[in-house]
């Protein structure tokens, strides 16, 4: 029985599955914790890293590893390998400013066709650009970029800090793969390459930056072992390979942040910033929008009304469809789309009938499935088939949330079974750096909730998209 395995390292924790290469079986799994926070010293996660595949049995008997990581976070090293700073996290939102700065002095437009994206404050440009207009000293000694996923993998293969790793501090070997890379804002999906104009405008110098590994190319082996290491890939790109995600499917997922993304033969170049055109792990590309408020959105509702999520689900449905005219603007954290960073939540649409525990726990559940809904009609926008919505992540077991999503999805929602489809992924990914083929392992459905789509969902929180200014409705629906 051949072993991989698959690690996620994401904001939250450290997550290992260990498969059987033939058919995908879980033999086992481990998990360690991060520390909370938007800014983090990487050595946490890789003691994480190491505590979680201990928790999974080790990995002596294990054939390719992959890591998958939180994509976007700035990890800065010196010419000795060392970490000047803390890495600062996609949602560390201090560099909001940065990026608009960026985007203004290059262009929105030829921003978006140099790198299919347009910046904004979770991007790595923009953390380099913060970095250098407010740490220029440290900004001086940046010898090399590296993100989460790029520098676990370098120091798996022996490399780090100049007298703590068995190889050094080379930094000529740090990889990375197209999907991460195509998330710091000065690479090129539609050529392959780095724009290191791009680079050199955000940190003020030129800097080593990781070489680009194709799908399934192999980064080197473990340290002082034989297991194979694939090239890694960011979280989200990763999860598109573990829910084998292909033409038609957007995958919509409610964790921390919020994401909608679906995998494309095509590049997408959406010049408004919404969409951004990332590249996946597959060799194909990943139009993605992400929102900052997600599953945390219910989190606090449900602390407000002092239930759990199942109670929240629960006084949900006894609301109608439309909560009876009240909508939460979810911006608890700011919001990354819209790039509205500084925003708070609000609450619309408040009348006697509408001011109950139902409707404010319906609202809470529409307001966050909203977001995402937009999310989708921005990335239909680009071209993209949308045949059915495959809904994963914490919230998405809620059966509230499933029912509801129905209700605001126009597409068939589909949710597959609970599972650690980012490390699953990165399993995957092992798997074919091993073999030379991707595998294909089955995965199971869990719900379909009937088809139920309500359009007043969506069009009365259209109604507050500019935060108010509208007068709300003569009646509720």
């Amino acid at each position: 029985m051949t072993l991989v395995a698959g690690v996620d390292s994401s904001t939250q924790n450290c997550k290992v599955v260990i498969r059987e290469v033939a058919t995908g079986g879980l033999v086992r799994s481990g998990r360690a914790g991060h520390p909370q926070g938007t800014e983090v010293h990487p050595a946490l996660w890789w003691e994480a890293m190491r505590a979680a595949i201990a928790d999974a049995g080790g990995i002596g008997d294990v054939a390719a590893l992959a890591v998958a990581g939180q994509q976007h976070g700035l990890i800065a090293l010196d010419r000795d390998g060392r970490v000047i700073r803390p890495a600062l996290l996609w949602n560390d939102t201090r560099s909001a400013a940065a990026a608009r700065d960026l985007a203004a002095e290059v262009g929105a437009g030829a921003y978006a066709r140099r790198t299919g994206t347009v910046p904004v404050a979770s991007f790595t440009a923009g953390k380099l650009r913060w970095l250098r207009d407010h740490e220029p000293g440290n900004a001086a000694r940046v010898a090399a970029v590296a993100l989460p996923h790029d520098w676990l993998t370098w120091r798996l293969r022996g490399y780090g800090p100049a007298g703590s790793a068995p190889l050094g501090p080379d930094l000529d070997a740090l990889v990375t793969d197209r999907s991460e890379a195509s998330g710091t804002a000065y690479w090129n999906p539609f050529t392959g390459d780095y724009d290191l104009e791009l680079l050199e405008l955000a940190l003020g110098h030129s800097a080593i930056v990781p070489r680009v590994l194709g799908p399934a190319e192999r980064a080197g082996t473990v340290a002082g072992a034989s297991t194979v290491l694939g090239p890694g890939a960011g979280d989200n790109a990763a999860g598109a390979l573990g829910l084998g995600a292909s033409g038609g499917d957007v995958v919509v997922s409610i964790g921390t942040s919020g994401t909608v993304f679906a995998v494309t033969d095509r590049p997408t170049c959406d010049e408004s910033g919404t969409v951004a055109g990332f590249a996946d792990a597959s060799g194909s590309f990943l139009p993605l929008v992400a929102t900052l408020n997600a599953a945390r959105v219910l989190d606090a509702v449900a602390g407000l009304l002092d239930v759990d999520h199942d109670g929240l689900g629960g006084l949900a449905l006894e609301a109608p469809p439309g909560a009876h005219g009240l909508v939460l603007q979810p911006y608890f954290e700011g919001e990354r789309t819209p790039d509205l960073p500084d925003a708070t939540a609000t609450l619309f649409g408040m009348t006697l009938a509408a001011t109950t525990r139902p409707a404010l726990a319906r609202a809470a559940i529409e307001g966050m499935l909203c977001g995402l809904a937009d999310g989708l009609e921005a990335v239909r926008g680009q071209g993209v088939a949308s045949e059915r919505v495959l809904l994963i992540g914490g919230a998405a077991q809620n059966a509230a949330v499933q029912r509801i999503a129905a209700q605001t999805f126009e597409p068939p929602v589909v949710v597959p079974e609970p599972g650690e489809y980012v490390a699953d992924g990165a399993a995957v990914q092992a798997a074919w750096a091993l073999t030379g083929d991707r595998p294909r392992w089955p995965v199971s459905i869990a719900a379909e909730p009937a088809p139920d789509h309500q359009p007043v969902i969506r069009r009365q929180y259209a109604r507050y998209a500019t935060a108010g200014r509208l007068s709300p409705p003569a009646t509720a629906p």
